[in-house]
């Protein structure tokens, strides 16, 4: 069921009921921390008992404890904390919330010298946010109890510094609101979330400070955009080009740009997909959705840079008016595509997008983010995403985002060979390369919509922002997969 969950950090807490999870480490399996509320030291026992060494991660879970303040106790191991990652930090974190259950109010005692820095309490805080999330809107019933009302949980983090806590947990807070945002919108069902839907989300984020452009279909036919226009040609519903500006440096300073594919529904157009399971096919708005949150992220934590964020909204469908295999459309940059098939779409979108950034903007690196091909999971599988870049500075910055993050990437090559499987008989290009090396033509069909003097790179994440495997931190069908990536490139590298 869903949850709310209001977090706050003290010196001191007195326990009374609920759940109280404290650290364990190798050293100490039970602590000292842990040991104030279990006077008995029945605690020891049941990690003796229970095997329960300290090791990260592992977790020991007692129920009514006798004569303990609280209603449970648990231990969530960190075996040496000096090795702990900020992303094993999270992890941790995720393992106290799955350790909550319908409880609430849940305190979690760190004491002095358990965790190394307020950087490492505010990043539990994180994981424990991110593990909490579900989606279930549209789930009339809540559960084994029925619940109709969201559940609530105090969470209370203990430690000396708690005002540091704090501090540091603030700009957590924004990511944690900037994933969840980007995983709504990959969840949501199609009927629900349209092209003009979607854009009126990416509008909501002026309360925050962002400027929103939304360009319409006609505004659209004015700049020439044939590649986008005609992927939405089959489809009811109008397509959308959004626009997300936030101004956090200087006005002179060049923005770091993003942009995304959103294709609320790609049924394939006439060049239609297997009926099995093609309603995941709701998901591949996947990289407009990471662009939203990570606007979100940006404008809620006041990042110190210009940032804009575009996404092309369109809906593809088979019908009288869809474009065919083997029609030509004009892009904006003023070249011409043979479309060989219609369900190689989202390259549509993106070539426009792009070259509308880049006129409109000059951005000093640009990052399209897109669910483009199923030949990417046949290369990476689900735990990387296919990077593809013009620049290897932008590319190492990438990857050294996913490792911190642990939203991998791998970078895959582009050259002249593989363009060339994109020429076309009787245009400037086509949009397939065929079988072979698919996720490679695709960035190569991008690559001739980039100038050679904007650092580009193109990000595959169709096997990585849904679908995806559970984690420590993630149990929904959507990751959000790209927010955290590209808010620790931001910061690690673009901030005044």
């Amino acid at each position: 069921m869903s949850i709310s969950i209001e977090i706050s950090f003290s010196k001191s807490v007195k326990v009374s009921g609920g759940l109280v999870v404290a650290m364990g480490s190798a050293a100490a399996p039970v602590s000292e921390a842990a040991k104030t509320v279990d006077p008995g030291g029945r605690l020891e026992k049941a990690a003796r008992v229970g095997e329960f060494a300290g090791k990260a991660f592992s977790t020991l879970d007692v129920v009514a404890p006798a004569d303990a303040p609280a209603d449970r106790i648990a231990l969530v191991g960190t075996g040496d904390p000096a090795k702990l990652s900020a992303h094993d930090w999270l992890r941790i974190g995720g393992k106290v919330f799955a350790l909550s259950g319908k409880a609430r109010k849940l305190t979690v005692l760190l004491g002095e010298g358990d965790v190394p820095s307020v950087e490492a309490v505010a990043d539990i805080a994180l994981g424990l946010l991110l593990r909490s999330y579900s989606f279930d809107a549209y789930k009339t019933k809540k559960g084994d109890d029925d619940e109709k009302e969201p559940r609530s949980l105090e969470v209370v983090i203990q430690h000396a510094d708690a005002a540091g806590c704090k501090k540091a947990f603030a700009s957590r807070q924004a990511v944690a609101e900037g994933v969840t945002l980007a995983r709504n919108l990959v969840n949501e069902p199609a009927n629900v979330l349209g092209p003009v839907e979607f854009a009126a989300r990416a509008k909501e984020l002026e309360a925050l400070g962002v400027t929103v452009e939304i360009l319409t279909e006609k505004e659209m036919k004015k700049l020439r955009m044939e590649a986008l226009l005609g992927v939405s040609l089959g489809s009811v519903r109008p397509p959308r080009l959004a626009v997300m500006r936030w101004q956090g440096a200087k006005a002179k300073d060049k923005p770091v740009a993003f942009v995304g594919k959103g294709v609320v529904f790609d049924t394939g157009g006439i060049s239609i997909k297997p009926a099995a399971g093609m309603e995941d096919m709701k998901g591949d708005m996947g990289g407009a959705a990471a662009v939203t949150g990570l606007m979100h992220v940006l404008a809620a934590r006041k990042a110190k840079v210009n940032a804009v964020g575009i996404i092309g909204l369109v809906e593809n469908m088979p019908d009288g008016a869809a474009q065919r295999p083997g029609d030509i459309v004009r892009s904006m940059s003023g070249q011409t595509i043979e479309v060989i098939n219609t369900d190689a779409e989202g390259r549509l979108v993106l070539c426009d997008a792009l070259t509308y950034c880049q006129e409109k903007f000059d951005p000093a690196i640009m990052i399209n983010l897109a669910t483009l091909t199923g030949a990417v999971m046949v290369a990476l599988g689900q735990h990387h995403a296919g990077l593809f870049s013009n620049n290897d500075e932008l590319s190492q910055a990438l990857t050294r985002a996913g490792e911190v993050t642990e939203e991998r990437v791998w970078r895959l090559p582009l050259s002249a060979d593989y363009d060339k499987m994109i020429d076309s008989k009787f245009a400037d290009m086509k949009n397939t390369g065929g079988r072979y090396a698919g996720s490679i033509t695709a960035a190569q069909f991008l690559k001739r919509f980039v100038k050679d003097t904007t650092p580009w790179a193109h990000l595959d994440i169709a096997g990585t922002a849904m679908g995806s495997p559970s984690t420590d931190i993630n149990q929904s069908w959507a990751s959000g997969y790209g927010v955290r990536l590209l808010d620790e490139l931001v910061r690690a590298n673009y901030e005044g």
